[in-house]
């Protein structure tokens, strides 16, 4: 698991429309990197709306914001457009990023266990050092943002 001091990968992968994602295409800018549960769930949408209604002011405190879930590129357009999110969307249906963060594994909802991605977000420096962790039990799906800016 990737944690705060360590270096976080170039390349973080392929966007919804199967574009390379990689932290030095954003020089200069903090990254924002949110793992995600699944799209279109009330968490996920109250979480990707408060980043998506507060993305000026993201972008203007010199933060890029980037979302990330196992769900494929299709769920992703679908999910972007119905929100109108403003940042990418990375597809990570082969599960190497959430498994490199370590923020894939065993949940359980209602007695029933199963895999999932952990809500948890990443601050990322522009030299590419992790500077704060913020934690699924930390996050506040609808109010994000001002989590995000407070670091």
């Amino acid at each position: 698991m990737l944690k705060e001091g360590d270096k976080a990968p170039d390349l973080l992968g392929l966007d919804e429309n199967g574009n390379q994602v990689k932290r030095s295409d954003y020089p200069g800018r903090r990254i924002a990197l949110y793992f995600y549960p699944k799209d279109s769930t009330s968490g996920c949408t109250a979480q990707a709306c408060n980043l998506r209604d507060n993305y000026t002011e993201l972008l203007d405190a010199g933060y890029q914001v980037i979302g990330v879930s196992v769900d494929p590129a299709a769920s992703h357009i679908k999910f972007r457009a119905k929100n109108s999110l403003p940042f990418s969307l990375i597809t990570d249906t082969d599960h190497a990023l959430v498994e490199q963060f370590g923020v894939w594994g065993e949940k359980s909802m209602y007695g029933r266990k199963y895999m999932g991605t952990f809500r948890t977000t990443f601050i990322i420096e522009p030299d590419g050092t992790i500077s704060r962790v913020i934690g699924p039990k930390q996050i506040k799906t609808s109010a994000h943002a001002s989590q995000i800016l407070a670091s």
